[in-house]
């Protein structure tokens, strides 16, 4: 994020996408968000910002990532979000995005395979 004409690492609440070099990486959030101004509604660090991100039209692009199956639910931060468990949920079911493939790897997972390497 560029904030204040400064770099700002975020974290979006309640979701992992899947790392650059990982697959689906690419596809995650970029075209929701790149280029455009969006407005964060955040809940607090951990390292960096954990935050909902909304561009001008409202979207909640957190939601939007679990719902077209780009993602996975981060169930940490928030616990208990029933909104995006039941995003998770019809994800995993349709079978689409990154659920099409029969193992998905998590970004968690895929990050401890890749750092070792």
């Amino acid at each position: 994020m560029l904030h204040n004409q400064h770099t700002e690492r975020t974290c979006l609440s309640g979701i992992d996408c899947p790392e650059k070099g990982h697959a689906f990486g690419k596809r995650a959030a970029a075209d929701l968000a790149l280029g455009k101004e969006v407005t964060l509604q955040t809940f607090g660090k951990y390292g960096r910002a954990i935050a909902n991100m909304r561009p001008p039209d409202g979207t909640n692009v957190n939601h939007k990532l679990l719902k077209e199956i780009w993602c996975w639910l981060y169930r940490r931060y928030p616990p208990g979000d029933t909104v995006l468990e039941g995003l998770e949920k019809e994800a995993r079911e349709a079978k689409k995005g990154l659920w099409s493939d029969p193992q998905p790897v998590p970004p968690w997972k895929w990050r401890k395979g890749a750092l070792k390497k």
